[in-house]
């Protein structure tokens, strides 16, 4: 199978005891497939083959030669590291490494182009620190064949990426305590855990997952089907991303996992719709576990239990891993994300049950997730760089940290405010310098709408900022702008072919911030630069200024430079200031110090009271801006008692507000302390 290249495969073993939320449990149905079932799996697979979901054997072929290649580099390096190290001609002679490939390659779901997941294994002498990133690195930099070749030592797990001829390539190492690595190493054996940092541990477990699972499905194929459809199924629907906050390949394919459980004798079709109605049931933050967890007095590492360990009590969407040592694959899930997952989980179930009905296609479940259109509010993180390279490290780290806004937003809004981090990233086509951006739908928590409710993200943003500046391979041309935007200012490049907007681009504020410019000009001097990339950008036109894109300018946050609130006909009141925002200093800077937030206050409104298409000018009091706009006097009325207390942000002490926001909104997010492991609830 896919996955297994080199003749290091973990040996079989018996599959162990399932219990707990997992496999202990008796299978929901035992149903055998109808002639129907037979003939929609036939359906959907077809749906799969058509939608080019397969590679091809001229690229299969391909990547085997590839991974024979990698492994033959890491066995010589191990033999040079050896050499380098002083010891005698027999350890030489015996120096080993073995190559496991881990992720979707392994599960064999791999579509075309999709990367490679690989885990070297090297001897005890021979250390990730000094060597894997050091003297591998320098060996795989002075290859023709190696392109895009990107070491991350500092992620959660330490990985090297590189394109090796066009294929991309995720490479992590484990040095395990043996001086010698057998041909045949056993990766399913606890003991290689003896003796090994945590980072070690995180780098093993990705192979000893992927094991684990095929063992606890009762039927490896029909798994492997379901997954590669329900993987499409979260990447066309916006939620397949485990760095933002989403759901990662190990968690979709422990679902599956699951879901194949408690059906074992469905088809792909039947699994399908039964995993959409399975999960839209599910109690969580009840952990979804294809076995018991173990436990191991002897190595000692923490095992997920949030009855033992306070930091899992916090986990909303729990998903387990079965292999030694327990972790919860989606931690990385906030409350917002969790929301957006268990939308998307009812659309399947909708859809699903209108095919089981033959009411719809299977084309209909695959529709994409029309993201700006599903919101009114965004924010936008803009990213530039001086090229190419320096582009993909900083957006590396800038992407690694965007769930921390995510959370910070909810924790300082009170889970009020939620955040739906879209997983692509978009550049203009038109502006030639090294540039992307990340968009994030914003939206009020549901069923809460309170009347004047205001929240204050500047110092949220500055905070994000902040830990953003503390990039250790900063670069002068890296430069990050956080903007808020609405739906109608959307560029047209970001949208799919075939999605129409009803109006065209409009820059953000650009008549007002000219006139801000005009009186604030002493103070505000440093926003030039933003506005005119945000114009560029969001009107989408061609011959841009290219050093004027690459240079975002930044101020420190001033009373004159505060936002002004702009009020609109739908669920928020966002302010926006006249400030760019950036994590460090920039040669061009008038003003120096820590950056203001982009994006201000946002104050929660019934949309049904505000009169429509209100443009103010934001030098004005936002209130007298819409009794000087409003069609009339019944409308300014209601508009005036809608809008009581709200005042204007420039002259606002926002911890005062925040302190009426707390009051007013009360408790929002309990903790739940009573996390059960079972997963009895779902019916």
């Amino acid at each position: 199978m896919a996955g297994s290249f080199v003749a290091v495969r973990g040996k079989p073993r018996s599959s162990p005891k399932r219990s707990g939320g997992g496999g202990a449990d008796p299978p929901l149905s035992l149903a055998m497939p109808t002639v129907a079932d037979l003939h929609k799996t036939a359906e959907l697979e077809k749906f799969l083959v058509e939608a080019g979901l397969y590679e091809g054997e001229e690229e299969s072929a391909k990547r085997e030669e590839v991974l024979r290649e990698i492994d033959q580099i890491v066995k010589e390096w191990v033999k040079k590291a050896t050499i380098q190290k002083g010891y005698s001609e027999q350890m030489v002679k015996e120096a080993n490494a073995v190559l496991f490939t881990f992720g979707s390659y392994r599960l064999g779901v791999h579509g075309p182009g999709a990367d490679i997941d690989a885990l070297c294994i090297g001897p005890s002498y021979v250390k990730r620190e000094e060597e894997f990133f050091v003297t591998l690195y320098g060996a795989l930099s002075e290859m023709e064949e190696v392109t895009e070749l990107q070491p991350v030592p500092d992620a959660h797990v330490p990985v090297m990426k590189f394109k090796f001829r066009g294929l991309p390539i995720d490479l992590l190492y484990a040095s395990v305590s043996l001086p010698v690595i057998p041909p045949d190493f056993d990766i399913s054996q606890g003991s290689v855990l003896c003796d090994v940092d945590e980072a070690t541990v995180r780098s093993l477990n990705g192979c000893r997952v992927a094991d684990q699972i095929l063992r606890l499905v009762p039927n490896a194929e029909i798994f492997r089907k379901t997954l590669r459809c329900l993987k499409y199924w979260a990447q066309r629907r916006g939620v397949y991303s485990n760095v933002t906050g989403l759901l990662g390949g190990v968690s979709w394919a422990l679902l599956v996992a699951r879901v194949c459980q408690l059906y074992p004798n469905a088809v792909p079709s039947m699994l399908v719709s039964r995993f959409f109605r399975v999960f839209t049931q599910w109690q969580w933050p009840n952990p979804v576990m294809l076995c018991a967890i173990e436990n191991d007095d002897n190595l000692g590492f923490a095992v997920w239990d949030p009855r033992k360990n306070p930091r899992d009590r916090s986990h909303v969407m729990p998903i387990i891993t079965p292999a030694y040592p327990c972790m919860n694959s989606s931690y990385n899930v906030s409350t917002s994300t969790l929301r957006v997952i268990m939308e998307q989980f009812q659309f399947g179930n909708k859809i699903c049950q209108e095919i089981e009905l033959n009411k719809a296609s299977w084309s209909s479940l695959f529709e994409p997730f029309q993201f700006f259109e599903a919101y009114t509010r965004y924010l936008v993180v803009d990213i530039v760089a001086d090229d190419d390279d320096d582009l993909r490290l900083w957006k590396g780290w800038i992407e690694s940290r965007l769930r921390q806004l995510t959370l910070k937003i909810e924790r300082d809004t009170k889970g009020m405010l939620q955040c739906h981090p879209n997983p692509c990233e978009y550049a203009d086509p038109s502006i030639q310098c090294a540039h992307c951006a990340f968009y994030m739908g914003l939206s009020r928590k549901e069923g809460m709408k309170i009347r004047g409710q205001k929240f204050d993200i500047r110092g949220t943003v500055d905070e994000f900022m902040h830990e953003i500046g503390m990039y250790t391979q900063w670069k002068s041309g890296m430069d990050l702008a956080v903007t808020h935007v609405r739906k109608k200012e959307i560029p047209l490049y970001v949208f799919e072919q075939g999605c129409q907007k009803t109006r065209p681009p409009t820059p953000i504020c650009v008549e007002q911030q000219d006139q801000s410019d005009k009186n604030d000009s002493e103070v505000c001097t440093t926003t030039a630069s933003l506005v005119g990339q945000l114009k560029r950008k969001y009107h989408s036109v061609g011959g841009a200024d290219v050093d004027s894109f690459k240079s975002v300018r930044r101020a420190s946050v001033s009373p004159a430079c505060e936002e002004a609130s702009i009020q609109l006909h739908d669920d928020a009141n966002f302010g926006l200031t006249n400030c760019s925002t950036s994590p460090h200093g920039s040669e061009g800077s008038t003003v120096s110090g820590n950056s203001c937030a982009a994006v201000g206050t946002i104050g929660l409104v019934d949309e049904t009271s505000l009169p429509g298409c209100l443009m103010p000018n934001v030098e004005n009091d936002p209130i007298q801006t819409i009794l000087e706009q409003a069609p009339s006097e019944s409308v300014v009325e209601k508009d005036e008692r809608k809008l009581e207390g709200i005042e204007s942000l420039a002259s606002s002490n926002c911890t005062e507000f925040m302190e009426v926001a707390e009051v007013v909104a009360g408790t929002i997010l309990t903790e739940n302390g009573d996390i059960r492991l079972s997963g009895h609830e779902v019916i």
